[in-house]
């Protein structure tokens, strides 16, 4: 889950992280009261979850009121990536003598958390790595220890921050890591964090992303989510606790399994077709979950054939059929399907499934081919 800058820099405050002046705004009359309360030059910030915001005009420096109202205008219901803009954060303007990166997140391959810091802030982390790798300071963190003073003070040197901001650094670095460790966060970012001209260290930019299976331990971000830059499906499936990404394709894929929905996917590409989207029901998934599942997949209007892979462990595969029939009861549609089932109770799934007439396969290769053979025919027709 992905918090919002406003959200985030309120974790920054409370975690006493320097962050400027700010409030939110909805309306443009909002906007031009809370430039006149700082009278002075002041930053909109549109709050949508996407990147870009600045090169889409959804960040804008105005100098008086009257111009905050204005630009508001424009901003407040316009739309950046899609998304609808319903809010603004009103910063006060910062004066910039640096921008430096700063930021942590999970490190797939150790396994522990991995804090980055960079001298070049203000853009992506993957594009400085890519074009400058050698301007990257990294240190891994021990889960056990947690991040050290000494750590800090070796990445402040490593980007060459001025010697009397190592002690702000620092403070910063392990506020955000208590943030970080706290919230159960993937990823704590501070991108800018600037050096002013008063010489203070500022996060001008932050972003929090929370592990989405941990949510649980913190019920008061539940109603924090913003759902305007999640799909129909996607907000769906969540209630079902399904793991759904909507994809470009147009095959839709049930699978049990995040590896073998994976294999699903590839094998699906290695024989010419495109999946329409990544859906894992989990282990253990009953008729009903199967029954939202395909009824989330075919919502989808990209969807021309569904290809169902189960390897019943945990899940019964005739406990899939008759999800698989109700879904069909429930939800009218002449969309081929083929069903791939293996493992526990796969006769009685395929006796359910042969009772509707539905195309089965014996082996993930073939169900494959017959999936990309009739989402071909739906295009050639």
């Amino acid at each position: 889950m992905r918090l919002h800058e406003y959200q985030s820099k309120e974790i920054f405050h409370q975690q006493h992280i320097p962050i400027p002046r700010g409030r939110l705004a909805s309306t443009p009359e909002e906007a031009k009261l809370i430039a006149e309360e700082f009278n002075g030059p002041v930053v909109l910030k549109a709050q949508v979850l996407v990147g870009g915001r600045g090169k889409a005009g959804g960040i804008r420096l105005v100098k008086s009121p009257s111009e905050a109202h204005e630009v508001a205008s424009k901003i407040l219901g316009s739309r950046i990536k899609d998304i609808p803009v319903r809010r603004l954060l009103i910063e006060e303007a910062v004066n910039i003598q640096q921008e430096i990166y700063f930021g942590m997140t999970v490190d797939r391959k150790t396994g522990e958390t991995i804090v980055i810091a960079s001298a070049e802030g203000g853009v992506d982390i993957e594009e400085i790595a890519r074009k400058t790798p050698e301007k990257i300071a990294k240190v891994g963190i021990n889960p056990l220890l947690g991040l050290k003073g000494f750590q800090a003070r070796i990445l402040a040197a490593e980007i060459d921050l001025p010697r009397n901001l190592w002690r702000s650094f620092i403070e910063i670095a392990q506020n955000l890591y208590r943030a970080y460790t706290q919230l159960d966060a993937t990823l704590a970012e501070i991108n800018p964090l600037v050096i002013t001209s008063s010489n203070r260290l500022v996060a001008l930019d932050g972003k929090i992303l929370l592990d989405e299976n941990a949510l649980f331990r913190h019920p008061e971000y539940l109603d924090k989510r913003d759902l305007s830059a999640e799909t129909p499906e996607e907000i769906e499936a969540r209630k079902f606790c399904l793991s759904y990404i909507k994809l470009s394709g147009n095959i839709g894929c049930l699978v049990n399994g995040a590896g073998l929905a994976m294999a699903t996917m590839d094998i699906i590409q290695h024989k010419g077709g495109q999946a329409a989207n990544f859906l894992d029901i989990g282990g253990g998934a009953g008729a009903e979950k199967v029954a939202a599942a395909l009824r989330i997949i075919l919502s989808d209007p990209q969807v021309e054939t569904v290809l169902i892979n189960i390897f019943g462990g945990i899940t019964r595969c005739d406990e899939v059929a008759r999800g698989i029939i109700k879904s069909m009861e429930d939800v009218d549609t002449k969309i081929p399907f083929v069903v791939r089932l293996v493992g526990t109770n796969e006769e009685e799934g395929k006796q359910i499934l042969a009772s509707a007439n539905l195309e089965t396969a014996d082996t993930l290769q073939e169900a494959a081919e017959k999936a990309v053979a009739l989402s071909m025919e739906v295009l050639v027709s």
